[in-house]
């Protein structure tokens, strides 16, 4: 079966962060902690709140929670809570003030004195700061990602009483599984220290072959420029988007370099920045790891650092968009559209798919195809995303126009060859011009041989074809090596196995698709093929009906099922 239509991640980390612990921490207090609150508005309060902080609704939770003060002298997870919607809600102010009020009570925790040390931080009291970040310390926490974080504050809140080489000893005492976010400090201390290696330790940092750390070619460049090389960081960005197209950050400060504008404020000199992006990086680990409200903590706090680096704000719309609250999400990308030219096109397309989930589509395709012709230069990876977006929402014919634009303007050797042919090759194959569709398809695996997904659609087709079955059975081998336990190349090879007559083979691999996918219609369709050609009639008919019942059924599909159901294969 084809892998039509998807959306791409990929939300890399910088640096192997590969240690967070899942914590459970919004839990149902007991009854004892509730009594003093017994009243039903107190007891409706709470519960209103916990339940909209557990849908990441923050805002609406901090209005049932700031009801219950005095709850934190009894219940010490309702401090944490509060806290956790005061600050994903933008509450920071209060959040400190409530932190501060923990500290007299003697209640202060892991997040109150965090909250209170990047306050201090933010302010310039760094000895403040460092004590607070001290206190936290000493408190509880919920991963090991939490205690490197710390102590990494401590660091740059002491750093003015320190020298470079103080500092880079400091390192040494941190956890060596850490050791990219070592190498990260290393160059920020550098450029803090206003070393003489402090461009070459950059360029080592950015050259890495076994990390990606692409994102650091902005702080490469934006310190060059800082320096007043801007030349050389016009050098940097152009050379680092040869290797790294689609890198926003640096995308956008390419902008800003042409246009003289300023879309991220970043000074390494300052040790609030510096925080700000790793506190950013804790929060990059937590989403990679699905920990989304802990990930919108620390983005928060990033953001109170230093308000003015919008490139923290695409996390938290993706993390909202990620747990489904869409309508947040949507407000942060229309903020964002008006920072600059890179992010503006790149928050349009994310409006444009939220419309799209929102069952918004004709919207959505009129939405950014204003988005599309209003760039002011449309390069190939715009028109590229373009064609993308067309093509997955069924606009074939139009796609395929902006597919061969980009395929006009580049050679074989480019990165995008094998994509826009395929993108081009499944758009020619869904509105029935086979020729050209497989001629596509052939020269993106000529390019890029291991693509597992072009090999799946181009092997099925050749199967529903009735041509080429053998063939596409050693092709479809070779995907599922590629990819394993991917449910459409599952019952595409099934579907192969199928066609040669090899049944109870194909039995195996369909009821393993089926059960990677049970709501596939088209899945559920082969897996009753294939029960019949075995013998098993009574359970042919039962998936058969449970197709005719399946939301997403196609009319035509339909109509076989039917038929089948009466005169059976």
């Amino acid at each position: 079966m084809p892998y039509i239509f998807c959306y791409k991640k990929h939300l890399k980390t910088i640096g192997q962060i590969l240690f967070v612990t899942v914590f459970i921490f919004f839990s149902t207090p007991n009854a004892e902690s509730l009594e003093k609150y017994n009243k039903a508005k107190n007891i409706a309060d709470y519960f209103s709140g916990i339940l909209l902080l557990n849908q990441s609704k923050y805002s609406d939770s901090f209005k049932y929670l700031k009801k219950l003060d005095g709850l934190e002298e009894s219940h010490s997870s309702f401090a944490s809570k509060y806290l956790y919607s005061l600050v994903n809600s933008g509450n920071f102010h209060q959040a400190f003030n409530f932190s501060k009020k923990l500290e007299k009570l003697q209640r202060d925790s892991f997040e109150s004195n965090l909250i209170i040390g990047v306050y201090y931080l933010k302010n310039a009291k760094n000895d403040l700061a460092k004590k607070y970040f001290t206190k936290a310390k000493k408190n509880n926490f919920r991963t090991l990602l939490d205690s490197y974080l710390i102590e990494t504050l401590i660091i740059w809140s002491n750093i003015n009483e320190l020298d470079l080489e103080k500092a880079e000893l400091s390192l040494n005492n941190l956890d060596n599984r850490f050791e990219n976010l070592k190498k990260i400090q290393n160059v920020f201390f550098n450029c803090f220290f206003e070393n003489d290696n402090t461009e070459s330790e950059f360029y080592k940092l950015v050259s890495n072959d076994k990390t990606d750390f692409s994102r650091y070619n902005y702080f490469y460049a934006n310190y060059l420029k800082s320096i007043n090389k801007k030349t050389q960081a016009v050098e940097v960005i152009n050379s680092s988007l040869e290797k790294f197209p689609r890198n926003l950050l640096i995308n956008q400060y390419k902008d800003d370099l042409e246009t003289s504008k300023i879309s991220f404020r970043f000074d390494c000199k300052k040790e609030k920045d510096v925080a700000a992006e790793l506190i950013y990086i804790a929060a990059n680990a937590l989403s990679s790891q699905s920990v989304y409200p802990l990930s919108n903590f620390y983005l928060n706090l990033s953001k109170y650092l230093n308000k003015d680096f919008h490139a923290f704000d695409t996390l938290l719309a993706e993390n909202y968009y990620n747990i489904d609250d869409l309508n947040e999400s949507k407000k942060i990308y229309k903020k964002l559209v008006n920072h600059g030219r890179s992010l503006k096109w790149y928050s349009e397309k994310q409006i444009s798919r939220i419309l799209i989930q929102e069952k918004k589509k004709d919207e959505s395709l009129e939405f950014l195809k204003k988005s599309f012709n209003e760039l002011p230069l449309k390069g190939i990876y715009e028109t590229f995303d373009y064609a993308e977006f067309l093509k997955n929402n069924e606009q074939f014919e139009n796609s395929i126009k902006f597919y061969t634009e980009v395929l006009k303007k580049i050679n074989i050797n480019h990165p995008l060859f094998p994509e826009a042919t395929d993108g081009r090759g499944v758009a020619f194959e869904r509105i029935g011009e086979w020729e050209k569709a497989e001629k596509d398809l052939l020269n993106s695996l000529k390019v890029s041989p291991n693509q597992a997904y072009v090999i799946n659609y181009l092997a099925y087709s050749w199967i529903e074809q009735g041509v080429k079955i053998e063939k596409s059975l050693k092709m479809l081998e070779k995907a599922n090596k590629l990819k394993s336990n991917d449910p459409y190349i599952i019952d595409s090879l099934g579907w192969a196995l199928f066609k040669l007559k090899r049944y109870e083979e194909s039995k195996n691999y369909l009821q393993l698709a089926v059960r990677l996918m049970p709501a596939d219609p088209i899945v559920n369709d082969h897996f009753g093929d294939v029960l019949w050609k075995n013998g098993n009639e009574i359970q042919a008919r039962y998936y058969w009906n449970y197709v005719l019942n399946l939301e997403k059924t196609e009319e035509d599909l339909k109509v076989n099922v039917k038929k089948k159901l009466i005169k059976g294969l």
